[in-house]
């Protein structure tokens, strides 16, 4: 079997998109010159530019094509370490998947890939890599929007009743006041005085009740908050790329109009 051949075979059965024995896999990375380390990590760009170059660089990382994205299996994770990944990637519009064994590398491609669709894909020279390690916690949250959904209808129910104005406001001073633990500490994280934080409070307690005595419920209460704001987050983003992606297909339809005009003889 040909080289390429058998290393783009080997990147797909490693991205999950195809089966093979566990002895097929390493008679498949004999073939491909790629002896599949113990952990893996995936990379995926925005743009396939200069991507066989950069897989040179880290450590001649296996590289693939994923639903239309340009990807990286970079082997020994520990030698490539998040300092070389940044220098290497900087620049480009990328996302780094966590570091897993061998046999789950398409976990790590699959997180990457989501993280990549809710990061902006800037292209310049202060781009940076978004690291999956950095979001985790909101990766987790974000894994089943329609569960994200029920969560904060579940939890979030007391704040419907109140204008848009009065349920951002307490929203915020209920998140803070669950991170910082007290009214002093989230004053300093809203910026705002004491008293404001507990009047505020005041109004919260009236609306939960005693349930925010029970920690259970804090720590559901923090998610339903945390998720509903990284779900907000996602949709404006979604919304501003469809819009994007409108404007540059209306751009460019008068074009094909006009050629084809042209051929036709009009």
């Amino acid at each position: 079997m040909p080289v390429a051949r058998a290393r783009q075979d080997l990147f797909d059965v490693l991205a999950g998109q195809r089966d093979v024995p566990e002895d097929g896999l390493h008679e498949l990375a004999r073939a491909a010159g790629w002896p599949v380390p113990d952990t893996l990590q995936a990379v995926v760009l925005a743009t396939p530019a200069e991507a066989a170059q950069l897989a040179a660089a880290l450590g001649h990382a296996l590289i693939g094509n994923v639903e239309g994205y340009t990807c990286l299996f970079v082997p020994d994770p520990a030698t490539q370490t998040r300092a070389r990944l940044e220098a290497a990637l900087k620049g480009r519009p990328a996302a780094v998947g966590h570091v897993v064994p061998a046999t789950d590398t398409a976990s790590s491609l699959r997180w990457a890939r989501y993280l990549l669709t809710l990061a902006p894909s800037r292209v310049g020279p202060e781009s940076r890599p978004a690291f999956v390690d950095d979001h985790l916690s909101a990766l987790l949250l974000l894994q089943d929007e329609s569960l994200a959904d029920a969560l904060t209808s579940r939890w979030l129910g007391p704040l419907e009743e109140l204008t848009p104005r009065q349920s951002e406001r307490l929203e915020v001073t209920l998140l803070a006041w669950l991170e910082g633990g007290g009214a002093p500490e989230a004053a300093k994280l809203l910026h705002v005085h004491p008293q404001t934080v507990r009047y505020r409070l005041r109004q919260i307690e009236k609306l939960f009740g005693p349930v925010l005595r029970d920690p259970r419920t804090r720590f559901e209460l923090e998610m339903a908050l945390r998720s509903r704001r990284l779900m907000a987050h996602v949709r404006s983003y979604r919304a501003r790329a469809g819009r994007r992606a409108r404007a540059v297909a209306s751009s460019i339809r008068p074009l094909g109009m006009a050629r084809e005009a042209r051929v036709n003889g009009l």
